[in-house]
């Protein structure tokens, strides 16, 4: 995170005795990156974090690997891989390699279940549904078109209003999430040129330690293997925490979005980063000012990297055929741009709405059985002329 949050309680200085009223210690928890070389938040809990009275295995199918699929370019509609689930529990996971997956979920339920990733970062771009992210740290109000990022091993709830339509896009990373490095100064604050700066950025608010003996589930997934643990006392008995490690919300709307005289390439919508993989969003905009620009995209062979869309809203001039909750997948090798007519289309237009997360990878992706029973099996054709 690009700054230092102090909530509740916290003693003067780390790693000493902190004394509750009647004289027993808070529990200090180190939550730290990259072996004690990185980032990191103090925890300060009511009893201690590791009481725990079982762990038993728990089965959750995402979906499975299409082994036999064709490199070429993919349009899915994910909404027919919808099942019924909680905020985890729904996921399907559409595409993967080992630096990133990405999953669509349609939440159709509540639960009482803590969870945990524990060996990854989540960013779950809500796409529809408004609630609360409940975690160790306090609450955050969870609203449409939020970017929730979440730290790996971070406990956590994702409770919603109203479950008669949630939609999820989900990207879980093998590596941190973060602001681009570009984006900030040497001091680590974002620069007077990032497309959003602190105070859009959402924190968590801490509410009163909940100080409760009893058996509460958690579920913790290890990259694809899910155990239950039942921990002895709540998770949310926090009293104070600071540090640079926590969950927070950025909402895509305040996305200040750069606007050049031709086109401007993908990379100029960046919105995070991590190792192999970049994630950008496409926002409503001016279109390039030059009197005789092509607001379309170019033609163009993504040699060095697979690229995914997952449509938001709006009307995206590229492509033909789209709605809120389609995917494209254009893969490395493979050309693509603009369907006959789009760029014709595109000429004279002054500004464009439209909506849209890309997650652009350097290693290629593998595909799921979603993804074969979810493709437009004509997509790969609709560059032809009719």
């Amino acid at each position: 995170m690009p700054f230092y949050v102090k909530q509740g309680e916290i003693p003067t200085k780390r790693h000493i005795a902190f004394e509750k009223d009647n004289g027993e210690l808070y529990r200090e928890e180190l939550f730290s990156t990259h072996g004690f070389s990185n980032i990191y938040s103090n925890k300060y809990h009511h009893n201690m974090p590791t009481k725990a009275i079982n762990v038993v295995p728990y089965a959750v199918d995402h979906g499975q690997e299409w082994q036999d699929s064709l490199i070429q370019n993919y349009k899915l509609d994910s909404r027919i891989a919808d099942c019924e689930g909680n905020f985890f529990s729904s996921r399907n996971k559409i595409f993967y390699n080992s630096d990133v997956a990405l999953y669509t979920a349609k939440v159709t339920d509540s639960t009482d279940e803590f969870y945990r990733n524990a060996y990854a970062d989540e960013v779950v771009f809500v796409h529809e549904g408004e609630g609360q992210l409940l975690s160790e740290y306090g609450v955050i109000e969870v609203k449409k078109w939020d970017y929730l990022v979440i730290p790996r091993g971070t406990t956590y709830q994702l409770t919603f209003n109203d479950y008669s339509n949630v939609r999820l896009f989900v990207i879980e990373s093998f590596s941190m999430v973060e602001v681009p490095k570009h984006f900030r100064n040497e001091y680590g604050q974002l620069l007077e040129s990032a497309p959003y700066c602190e105070r859009d950025i959402r924190v968590p608010e801490l509410a009163n330690a909940i100080v409760e003996k009893g058996e509460f589930p958690l579920v913790c997934k290890f990259g694809d293997k899910y155990q239950q643990m039942t921990l002895e006392w709540h998770p949310f008995d926090l009293v104070g925490w600071d540090g640079c490690v926590y969950p927070w919300a950025f909402n895509i709307e305040e996305y200040a979005p750069k606007v050049g005289k031709i086109h401007l390439p993908p990379s100029d919508h960046l919105v995070f980063t991590a190792h192999n993989f970049v994630v950008c969003n496409f926002v409503p905009r001016p279109y390039d000012f030059h009197p005789k620009s092509i607001p379309a995209p170019y033609y163009h062979n993504n040699i060095d990297s697979d690229e995914v869309l997952y449509y938001v809203d709006g009307d995206f001039m590229s492509r033909t055929g789209i709605e809120a909750g389609f995917m494209t997948l254009h893969q490395k090798g493979v050309p693509h741009g603009p369907q006959p007519g789009r760029t014709e289309a595109s000429i004279g237009k002054k500004d464009t709405y439209e909506y849209a997360v890309m997650v652009d990878t350097f290693a290629p992706l593998n595909l799921t059985s979603h993804v074969k029973s979810c493709m437009s099996e004509d997509y790969n054709r609709s560059w032809l002329e009719n």
